[in-house]
């Protein structure tokens, strides 16, 4: 015999469902694409349902952003604050890019379209500003243990890891044959483990 979901598990499942039919839709259309009636459609519950998790397609569309950028580096929080976590979750991001699913996929797309979509462009500077934030921790945090080089900069540094980070991964979407993750996880935590020591 099965047990019965608690009513928080079935609204967490709905919530999933419902978030995974909004990244479809946007990989496969876009941000325009999306609307409340489709999402549901796509999950198979009602818009009711749609607006009674999310409200509307803004807050959907931030609840997506902030759930496709969750916990993606496995064992980051194991490590100690400093280099090695700065090279593991370079290594992580780009690693994680030789099988992306469904909801990082959407993240990119709504990123690239964040330029020109005023309803995305908050969440979005929103978003980057937080993992420019943490990159600028690991690389305080480098500086004060000594394993990152005095002089540098953790503003500057963590603007030209994310251009990076985000560069390669648009890439892998546009054009996923020219670009090979795992090369590029060696390569690109070689180059910053030699720009920073």
């Amino acid at each position: 015999m099965t047990a019965r979901r608690t009513q928080q598990e079935r609204r967490d499942q709905a919530s999933a469902a419902l978030l995974e039919a909004a990244a479809e839709l946007v990989v496969e259309e876009g941000v325009r694409a999306v609307t409340l009636a489709r999402v549901g459609e796509r999950a198979g519950y009602s818009r009711g349902l749609v607006t009674h998790h999310f409200g509307g397609k803004q807050a959907l569309l931030e609840q997506l952003a902030r759930t496709t950028q969750t916990g993606f580096v496995p064992g980051l929080d194991t490590l100690p604050p400093g280099l090695d976590r700065l090279l593991r979750l370079i290594d992580g991001y780009l690693a994680q890019l030789s099988e992306p699913d469904v909801l990082s996929r959407a993240f990119l797309v709504l990123w690239a379209e964040s330029m020109t979509a005023p309803e995305l462009a908050p969440i979005f500077r929103e978003r980057d500003q937080a993992f420019r934030d943490d990159l600028r921790h690991e690389i305080a945090a480098g500086i004060s243990e000594g394993d990152i080089r005095a002089d540098a900069d953790p503003e500057q540094l963590a603007v030209a890891i994310v251009g990076q980070l985000r560069g390669i991964a648009l890439q892998c979407l546009l054009d996923p044959a020219a670009v090979e993750p795992a090369a590029l996880c060696r390569c690109a935590a070689e180059v910053w483990k030699r720009a920073l020591s």
